[in-house]
């Protein structure tokens, strides 16, 4: 059984949109039949044209999109929302209440508030909600996640997180069409930099070591002249149980394309995790012992195990990763029509986990504008 899904955005020049549809292509178990995507209707149909869709499905906006495909007997089976930050919201409501199963690029919202509406209608209308954290569908981070859940590096005592970009370090480069929207507060929000990049470290840490955050304090800075919104970012972290954090982004950060790294310390060893080399976790215990673990290879986790597509030795990267959350997402879609799901079944960003970043986002905004002060998660 293929699903159908369709899109909002991911026109001309979006790399994002282009990702999406190339992961959910891997495993071929869900079709682009419908889209909006970009705001010029001749976009959308140029774009339609060229990925082969019927005109008929090819939408003015979202809302006509939401109503027309939620009262079709054919109507998709979930949406795929790959838009500027300001307009997640809208869009993602839409579609939830037309009751139809939504995937939306983070971050979730621009607020709080908003993405607690979202978390509150996907419950009501019992909707599954996908928020693509990608780094978190390596078979390598699901391992790791595995390895601190079993207690084989003790209780995690310290989280030293970054994600390091230097493609904005300098005054009169906006990095073009998607630099220039992530950068501009009526596109993006209130933050830039932590919004992009922070949220990925929020969830990704949290996804690896189930911490909740207890409170942060955050220094926010614009470091390139002429830009309002944060560029730079570090903030300190203090969980739920003792254990602290330190969290660092940046897109001036020369000499890194996309260097997330995590290392977790426990009293019994630690787990180091490097974006750019994906196939691989790093775990020193106390004795020094270190090993490395490598995707494909039996010391890999069985559910982890269970995503990878290529032997050992074979490369799996950035479109596997999307296309493992997907394969999660469509896996409990099936159920959903089968009347076989289980809430134990979700492997993949929930709309509750999108929520989170922005009550990490938020706090971190309250921390820099009060002077770089404690402030506690709500």
């Amino acid at each position: 059984m293929k699903l159908n899904y369709g899109m909002v955005g991911g026109g001309p020049g979006s790399f994002i949109g282009a990702a999406h549809r190339r992961s959910i292509n891997l495993d071929g178990e869900a079709k682009l039949v419908a889209g909006t995507f970009s705001r010029s209707h001749e976009k959308t149909l140029a774009t339609g044209r060229e990925l082969g869709l019927k005109a008929d499905r090819l939408y003015k906006d979202y809302r006509e999109m939401a109503v027309a495909e939620g009262q079709r007997e054919d109507g998709i089976d979930f949406v795929v929302v790959v838009t500027p930050n300001v307009s997640h919201y809208e869009i993602c409501k839409a579609f939830l209440q037309q009751g139809i199963h939504v995937s939306c690029d983070k971050p979730l919202a621009v607020s709080t508030a908003q993405a607690e509406e979202l978390v509150r209608l996907a419950r009501e209308k019992d909707l599954l909600f996908l928020v693509t954290y990608t780094y978190r569908g390596h078979v390598t981070a699901k391992h790791a996640a595995e390895i601190i859940a079993r207690g084989d590096i003790g209780r995690v005592r310290t989280v030293m997180a970054e994600y390091p970009q230097g493609w904005l370090a300098h005054e009169g480069e906006d990095g073009g069409k998607q630099g220039a929207w992530r950068s501009d507060p009526l596109q993006s929000g209130d933050a830039n930099c932590l919004g992009d990049l922070g949220t990925h470290v929020e969830n990704f840490v949290a996804g690896m070591t189930g911490l909740k955050i207890k409170r942060v304090l955050a220094k926010m800075d614009v470091v390139v002249p002429g830009r309002v919104l944060d560029d730079n970012d570090f903030v300190m972290v203090e969980y739920e149980g003792g254990a602290t954090g330190m969290y660092w982004t940046s897109q001036i950060a020369i000499g890194h394309d996309n260097s997330l790294r995590v290392r977790i310390y426990g009293d019994g060893g630690s787990i180091q995790w490097f974006q750019e080399e994906p196939e691989k976790i790093t775990v020193i215990k106390k004795d020094g012992a270190l090993t490395e673990h490598h995707r494909g290879y039996p010391t890999i986790a069985p559910e982890a195990a269970s995503y990878a597509r290529l032997p050992s030795g074979h490369p799996e990267g950035w479109f596997e990763a999307m296309a493992n959350l997907y394969g999660s997402f469509i896996k409990c879609l099936k159920a959903k029509k089968q009347g076989s799901f289980r809430e134990e079944m979700i492997d993949f960003p929930t709309v509750e986990e999108g929520a989170e970043g922005l009550r990490f986002v938020e706090a971190c905004l309250r921390s820099a504008r009060g002077g770089n002060v404690w402030v506690e998660m709500k």
